[in-house]
């Protein structure tokens, strides 16, 4: 019998929900040792065994990360891979020597992930999520959908449907609703941040109507990104200088470029990169403070400060103030964030994500006051920053919020069974 699968192929995560026979949906949950998750990481490391001939070997997940941390030098993770699926000047990557398609990088994944969830590709039939909006500044939508379902295709999973993650993520929600409802859903990835109208209408024909989707690529790693542009990257050189020939310049700015996606800092550890930028730390103000980037990059720190300054959002979501504490050698930061700096600090992307509800609003020909109820769901809709966005055009009593980080995967599990039915 052919199962129902839910996937939600995220920037950061991926959730899998499956649908029961009795019409309710289980979230398949991921174990490494002693602990459990909802979510698999959206995560693949490589590396080659040591006097283990030339195979390349590869884990995915927790697995992936775990295998990462044992070895960081000697291996290569890669990351955000939904990141560039709509960039079509992001064709092939070589690892170890060998040429990946990002089609099938990203089908290796899938393949890991399914094998964790116990489930065989040529027996399921998938709903994948797809954003509104890919991520990039020239993301083509379009041709982002027909590489995710490639995919699935070369991952073994003919069987593929596709539908918006904003829809799904308030699907289940809009299940339990007894009147006719205009619902605004929000849903806040790693990557992306998508928006999603939809007119509920029970005991139609056709009860649900979307009216209009929406999008912006600014979402949590965004979020990340700000406090680390301003708390970490000053203290690794960022805004110094050097003397060249007598003429004082700038540290090049694309020295922290890498940060905005962490994972890119591993594509900094090259002998040419780390030349240049010991050369400048060299002729700098201050040379401890590149020399403490190089050894970041050489160390393969990212991981390892992207989870503490994640842990300093998170704390920020609760708390008027966070300390980020970062150590290594003769590197450490140590200093209080306030919940009132870091809002200052994302202020451009709020400010872009007021602008896609609105045209979100404008597309489907209503005003905030036409919005019955709005539906908030993933992990960076509990920022107290994002939900005031929400109450000042919505108002409080609209909001409502749930299954921060499984909504998607179970609404596309939902869109299965209705489509099937």
């Amino acid at each position: 019998m052919t199962q129902l699968v839910g996937i939600d192929f995220g920037t950061t995560n991926t959730v899998v929900a499956v649908l029961q026979p009795d019409g309710s949906v289980r979230t398949q949950r991921f174990g490494l040792g002693d602990e459990v998750f909802d979510v698999f990481r959206t995560v693949l490391c490589f590396w080659r065994e040591h006097g283990g001939g030339r195979a390349l070997q590869h884990a995915g997940g927790p697995e992936g990360i775990a295998a990462y941390l044992d070895d960081p030098i000697d291996s290569r993770l890669i990351m955000s891979m939904k990141t560039y699926l709509a960039q079509r000047s992001f064709a092939h990557t070589r690892i170890f020597g060998r040429t990946f398609s990002l089609e099938e990088m990203i089908a290796v994944f899938l393949r890991t992930l399914l094998e964790a969830a116990g489930l065989q590709g040529e027996d399921i039939h998938i709903v994948a999520g797809r954003p509104v909006r890919f991520a990039g500044d020239f993301a083509d939508d379009e041709f982002g959908e027909t590489r995710l379902r490639a995919a699935f295709a070369a991952a073994g999973c003919p069987s593929v449907d596709v539908a918006f993650e904003p829809q799904a993520a308030g699907y289940r929600f809009i299940r339990t609703l007894t009147a006719p409802t205009t619902v605004l859903v929000g849903d806040f990835g790693g990557g992306t941040s998508d928006f999603s109208i939809i007119r509920f209408t029970p005991g139609a024909a056709q009860p649900l109507s979307p009216l209009a989707h929406g999008g912006v690529g600014i979402a949590g790693d965004s979020f990340d990104y700000r406090i680390i542009d301003h708390a970490v990257s000053p203290r690794l050189g960022k805004g110094s200088f050097y003397k060249i020939m007598g003429k004082e310049l700038p540290v090049p700015v694309e020295y922290f470029n890498g940060f905005a996606r962490w994972h890119r800092l591993s594509l900094m550890r090259t002998p040419k990169i780390l030349r240049d930028i010991e050369e400048v730390a060299r002729a700098s103000d201050d040379p401890s403070l590149l020399l403490n980037l190089v050894t970041l990059i050489q160390d393969e720190l990212g991981y390892q400060l992207y989870q503490t300054v994640s842990a300093v959002k998170a704390e920020l979501s609760h708390a008027p103030e966070a300390r980020l504490h970062f150590e290594h050698d003769d590197f450490t930061i140590d200093r209080t964030i306030t919940r009132d700096e870091f809002e200052s600090w994302i202020a451009p992307d709020l400010e872009r994500l007021g602008e896609s509800v609105d045209a979100t609003l404008a597309q489907a020909g209503l005003k905030a006051q036409d919005i019955d109820r709005v539906f908030l769901t993933g992990g960076t809709s509990f920022v107290p920053a994002v939900r005031a966005l929400f109450t000042r055009r919505f108002g409080a009593e609209k909001l409502s919020a749930g299954g921060e980080f499984v909504s998607v995967a179970e609404g596309l599990a939902l869109i299965g069974g209705d489509r099937a039915g």
